[in-house]
């Protein structure tokens, strides 16, 4: 799982920003979940995000921590589930 800003270009003008990272990130493996952070709390931001593949966005506020706590307990299970259903469908 990868915890990735938004807007890592802010520092150096001639560094990727998020979303460019972010394709690169699924173009190596596109399995890899990954949780884009945020101080953009425009939808359109957040839809384009899930559009490249984000696993889910969140916006920098006094809450975040705690959704990122829920989101990282959810892509454990979910990753679980996989493995789990994978265990199955290879022994039918």
């Amino acid at each position: 799982m990868i915890i990735l800003d938004y807007f890592l270009d802010g520092i150096d003008a001639t560094a990727m920003n998020g979303i460019d990272t972010l394709d690169k990130i699924k173009a190596f493996n596109q399995d890899i979940p990954v949780v884009i952070l945020s101080s953009q709390d425009k939808i359109e931001v957040a839809v384009n995000c899930m559009h490249h593949r984000a696993f889910d966005y969140v916006v920098k506020s006094e809450t975040a921590f705690v959704r990122l706590q829920k989101i990282i307990t959810t892509i454990f299970r979910y990753k679980k589930m996989e493995k789990e259903l994978s265990w199955y469908m290879e022994r039918i």
